[in-house]
């Protein structure tokens, strides 16, 4: 990776959402893993190491497309891109055993890479995408060597998922969509149906809202594409495995970890960036004002600053 610090700030602002790859200068491969295919979206070669991309319970590598295309206008500092779709969402079947851990998914990170000749990277990692992140650091110390968190999912939505009473209380949006999530589920192949006719009537996006500060400035891409995305069994099962991961794991952490918040984040707990910075040794914590939890959606020159930063 290459970076210059001397560019000219970009001025900050929401971007679309785009599903072509090859404008981002981006190839679609398929690789096998220990569960099942995984589908990324990979180029930009300049020898390495890997910068690895994951999204989260609530979208597809297309997510990190406003991320690129800012890159792309500040002189392309992103470079030996994999943006995965993880299993269950995007292209990428859902996992051959069903409901994976995080570990599992770790492991089937480092399988792609490693299979795309990689043998170090960078991660950046959306929501519960942060989740396989960090992990992916503690299963492969020498070959992780930082770690770039965006509105992570933290202990906040951990204790929501255990304990939905309690936990409601503290992040009422996060259970409003747990229970949203549940009831899609249980419509099956109806739920996906209620979505688009919600989207076409224009009543998607005010639900979707409280996800975003700056609601107002959507591009109509960023609703569609969070539609089309919602996979309810699938959202649930990352539920269950995050439910599951010990955050004491993360102790184990050796590479630095930058970690851009939302200060708007409604599934952000108050004590999220205080139990995350005991947890991980090497961590710095900046807040951006005024946005939600899809930060590189929102303001992606902003977390390409950070990202460019020591």
């Amino acid at each position: 990776m290459s970076s210059n610090h001397s560019r000219p700030a970009v001025p900050d602002r929401a971007s679309a959402i785009t599903a072509d790859e090859t404008a981002l200068g981006l190839g679609r491969v398929t690789v096998d893993t220990d569960i099942g295919p995984v589908t990324v979206r990979a180029g930009r070669e300049a020898g390495g190491p890997a910068t690895i991309l994951l999204h989260g319970a609530a979208g597809s590598w297309t997510t990190w497309s406003p991320f690129l295309r800012a890159d792309d206008e500040r002189g392309a500092v992103v470079d030996d891109v994999i943006a995965v779709d993880l299993p269950g969402w995007g292209e990428s079947p859902t996992a051959a055993r069903g409901t994976v851990s995080v570990r599992a998914l770790s492991v089937a990170v480092a399988t792609v890479a490693r299979a795309l000749g990689y043998r170090s990277w960078r991660v950046v990692g959306h929501s519960l995408g942060g989740f396989v992140a960090l992990d992916l650091a503690v299963l492969e110390p020498d070959a992780t060597i930082r770690v770039d968190l965006v509105s992570p999912t933290g202990v906040g939505v951990v204790e929501a998922i255990r304990h939905p009473v309690t936990g409601g209380v503290r992040l009422p949006w996060f259970a409003g969509m747990l229970v949203g999530m549940r009831v899609l589920e249980v419509l099956g192949s109806r739920g996906p149906a209620l979505l688009r006719l919600l989207n076409r009537a224009g009543l998607l996006a005010p639900l979707m809202s409280p996800l975003f500060g700056r609601r107002h400035d959507l591009d109509r891409s960023v609703v569609d594409a969070l539609a089309a995305d919602v996979r309810p069994a699938t959202f649930l099962a990352a539920t269950r495995a995050a439910a599951a991961y010990d955050l004491h794991g993360w102790r184990g952490v050796r590479c630095p970890v930058r970690c851009t918040m939302g200060g708007r984040d409604v599934f952000v707990g108050s004590d999220d960036a205080a139990v995350l910075a005991a947890l991980v040794p090497d961590l710095r914590v900046h807040t951006l004002a005024g946005t939600g939890h899809f930060a590189a959606v929102e303001r992606p020159e902003a977390v390409l600053e950070r990202y460019t930063a020591d």
